[in-house]
């Protein structure tokens, strides 16, 4: 299937699998039919770059994230677009949707997530905790629990319902749990990258 401009960064299917959404650095969303790859739909107006789409799972609803920091939620068999929310400081790099489509989750630049219902596109949280940006975001199907990844080098988990994190996730880093207590002979930027490569010192 071509015919985008440039790169394409995203790609969503529906539950199906049956229809193939797309979205690009040329600032179009693309449908197709998986079955034959016949080119359902062209989508322009995103506001630059597309760097995240998501289908709903009977393939209905689809949002696309854009260079512009704004989230775009459009009906597919029209496709009529329902909504443009003005959702991040920068850009936005990932969405995520509930199976019933009720509930969406978008990620931004500005490293933090946040939770709309659909259609209406009223905001329901901002989940804050990431100190990077975040660029995937991951729902359950029932919409209770997300999952959120960001450049700090965690995954976390979050309770929809509450808003609150539940679990941190991190992959032991070069330094991790090393002891540099009282270190000497290094650097105050040395001393500060152990640190931040996972390092510990302990309060003297």
């Amino acid at each position: 299937m071509r015919g985008h401009v440039g790169g394409v960064r995203s790609a969503a299917l529906s539950t199906d699998g049956e229809i193939l959404a797309s979205g690009g650095l040329d600032g179009t969303v693309r449908l197709w039919r998986t079955t034959d790859g016949s080119a359902l739909g062209v989508l322009d107006g995103n506001g630059g770059p597309v760097y995240c789409v998501a289908l709903s799972a009977d393939g209905r609803l689809l949002v696309g994230g854009s260079g512009d920091g704004s989230l775009r939620v459009r009906d597919v068999e029209t496709p009529r677009l329902l909504t443009v929310l003005g959702a991040h400081t920068g850009e936005v790099r990932g969405v995520a949707l509930s199976g019933d489509g009720g509930l969406l989750a978008s990620s931004g630049f500005d490293g933090r997530v946040r939770l709309w219902t659909v259609p209406n596109g009223r905001g329901v949280a901002t989940l804050e905790g990431h100190t990077n940006p975040v660029y995937g975001v991951a729902m359950s199907h029932d919409g209770a629990l997300l999952a959120s990844g960001s450049f700090d080098g965690t995954v976390r988990l979050w309770d929809v319902i509450s808003g609150t994190c539940v679990r941190i996730l991190r992959g032991d880093r070069p330094y991790e749990r090393m002891n540099i207590t009282g270190l000497t002979g290094v650097t105050d930027a040395q001393h500060s990258a152990l640190l931040t490569l996972g390092a510990v010192e302990k309060a003297r």
